[in-house]
């Protein structure tokens, strides 16, 4: 398998994983010192962001992860460029809520996402009824 391709799987592996909920399988595609930026946040270290995954899955529900757009680079490192859609249905009120978002991650060791940073293009916000 290529490297792109092994990426590729990585990348998908990590979207079914959270689709799934599952935090073991999510945190499995993650480095041990992996930093990830947010819009709100800067985390580092997997054992930081295993607290903040836990949180986002008490909080909300994963119901879809669109892709809209997705490529690769292959330099220095492999560098997945993302285009993507998420909804959550949050677990207090069942209320759906939707972001659009762009990222950009590298795997510099391979089956490990060692960076990651996002941004928001439309925030988090409730879907209308």
């Amino acid at each position: 398998m290529s490297e792109i391709n092994a990426v590729r799987t990585l990348f998908l592996r990590r979207v079914d994983a959270w689709l799934a909920s599952d935090l073991e399988e999510y945190m499995d595609c993650w480095a041990d010192d992996m930093v990830i930026e947010v819009p709100t946040d800067r985390i580092v270290g997997k054992d930081r962001y295993r607290k903040v995954v836990r949180a986002g899955f008490a909080w909300a529900q994963p119901l879809t992860f669109d892709i809209h757009h997705l490529a690769f680079e292959d330099g220095a490192s492999v560098v997945a460029l993302a285009d993507w859609t998420i909804r959550v249905r949050r677990r207090e009120d069942r209320v759906v809520i939707a972001w659009r978002g762009l990222s950009v991650c590298a795997f510099h060791e391979i089956g490990k996402i060692t960076w990651w940073r996002e941004h928001h293009l439309a925030p988090p916000a409730p879907l209308d009824a």
